[in-house]
């Protein structure tokens, strides 16, 4: 089969699974994996449609003439594609051996469910970008492609910068079986005027226990509304618990721990400060985004004192009314260890070695400092690579706008979400717990419980 006749297949067949999804979602039978909200909120408000990108037209086959082509599957945002396309742009005009073309997807869970069906019948993409969770999936199955060998034989590649938190999320041993793409990690924004009033800074929350000391400052003084909002999900409540020494399961995997004491501790400790002290808020419900969009316009207008984000929320926020700093740790016996997530690039295992290798360059491309830098200037997400704190424009943009280098500093000590060897039942279990704690007021030992009874069966059922 010719390289042209290759990719009309793909996209042909690319083209009918988003029909059949889209039969399959409208009669109730689709197939999802849990996303972390914090990470796809910017990426998916604006969502592109498949079809923009799906047909090839004389120019894109002119232009791949000659070269082997490298078809890529994605989702994001208008921001994020357009970033992306640009890099593609790039890489493109930088060699004359490949030539990548874009497909863009609904979201990941897309990308994740048409990346599958496509191996399965030999239609795949030779690069991905997923979740966490799926490429380890994929990978497990050895459906993807072993990058180390790779990175061996390229006597440019610098490892020691790119951040461990990220890169380390797609090893496994002696395997690299992805790259990290971009990264992600809760951070804190506060208002700059609120703190003024209250006569605070940010380095004078050391602690949570500062934290919930200075909003109740700012409560009782009539500062504001509340001194601080946490942001909607288990995920606040995760790192806090982590900071606090935490942990998801036990070493030898066999028995959950989320009811232990130090989850108790913290997910009290912000049950008392929503519904008791009533010093903080929480914002829930609404369409799609909406009650992020609540939470982020308390911190603006300056309703609460701040709020915990997405390091992606600085696309969106006026850093002449709002601030960034760390996530602190939990208390003075403590260090901050919030976690930090990556979206990986992944190589299909069934392309051609020709493909793989391009694969490889077009990843290594994506994942340079540059290009890191411009990501992290145009979406706010994090750079995997230490590096691109000398990037010219990074460098200029951060020293005006000190707040894009707190996100990147925070990942240099955050923990890596463990991964949930139910398939995301331990961290649905979380979620239910966390709406109880959060919304209901019901205390955390009481919810963290029932959590982990529910938990703790389904992880049965995986070490069966």
């Amino acid at each position: 089969m010719s390289k042209l006749n290759k990719t009309l297949v793909k996209r042909f067949f690319a083209g009918a699974l988003s029909i059949a999804m889209l039969v399959g979602a409208l009669t109730g039978c689709g197939v999802s994996t849990s996303s972390n909200g914090s990470d796809v909120k910017a990426e998916q408000t604006e969502a592109t449609t498949q079809d923009e990108s799906t047909n090839t037209d004389a120019a894109t086959v002119a232009s791949a003439e000659g070269k082997t082509e490298i078809e890529f599957w994605y989702s994001g945002g208008k921001t994020a594609v357009g970033v992306v396309q640009g890099i593609i742009d790039d890489f493109n005009a930088s060699q004359d051996n490949y030539y990548v073309t874009a497909v863009t997807q609904g979201d990941y869970d897309e990308t994740y469910q048409k990346l599958q069906a496509g191996i399965a019948g030999d239609v795949a993409p030779d690069v991905a970008l997923l979740e966490v969770e799926a490429a380890r999936n994929l990978s497990d199955k050895d459906l993807l492609t072993d990058l180390q060998s790779y990175i061996d034989a390229d006597s440019d590649f610098d490892r020691d910068d790119y951040l461990d938190v990220y890169f380390d999320q797609g090893t496994d041993g002696d395997k690299v079986y992805a790259f990290p793409a971009y990264g992600s990690t809760q951070v804190m924004y506060y208002n700059r005027e609120v703190f003024e009033k209250a006569g605070v800074t940010p380095d004078d929350i050391a602690t949570w226990q500062d934290l919930a000391d200075v909003s109740k400052k700012i409560k009782d003084e009539g500062i504001a509304t509340y001194g601080w909002e946490p942001m909607w999900d288990e995920d606040n409540l995760i790192d806090m618990s982590f900071s606090n020494g935490a942990k998801l399961i036990s070493d030898d995997g066999k028995t959950v721990l989320i009811n232990s004491d130090e989850w108790v501790e913290v997910w009290e400790s912000i049950r008392t400060w929503i519904h008791d002290d009533e010093i903080m808020a929480v914002h829930s419900g609404g369409q799609g985004w909406e009650y992020w969009y609540d939470t982020m316009d308390d911190a603006v207008d300056g309703t609460a004192g701040g709020y915990t984000g997405s390091s992606g929320d600085q696309a969106d926020l006026d850093f002449s009314v709002v601030g960034a700093m760390e996530q602190p740790a939990w208390d003075d016996d403590s260090e901050s260890a919030p976690t930090a997530r990556a979206k990986q690039l992944v190589s299909v295992a069934n392309s051609s070695d020709e493909e793989k290798q391009g694969a490889f360059e077009f990843i290594k491309f994506f994942t340079n400092p540059e290009n890191q830098a411009k990501w992290s200037l145009e979406t706010g997400y994090v750079s995997v690579r230490a590096s691109s704190q000398e990037d010219a424009d990074y460098k200029a943009y951060s020293e005006e706008h000190p707040e894009i280098l707190v996100p990147l500093t925070q990942s240099q000590h955050a923990s890596i979400r463990p991964i949930d060897p139910t398939g995301g039942e331990i961290y649905d279990a979380l979620s239910v717990a966390a709406d109880k704690v959060e919304l209901e007021g019901v205390s955390a030992k009481e919810a963290l419980d029932e959590a982990a009874e529910t938990a703790q069966a389904a992880l049965d059922k995986v070490n069966e």
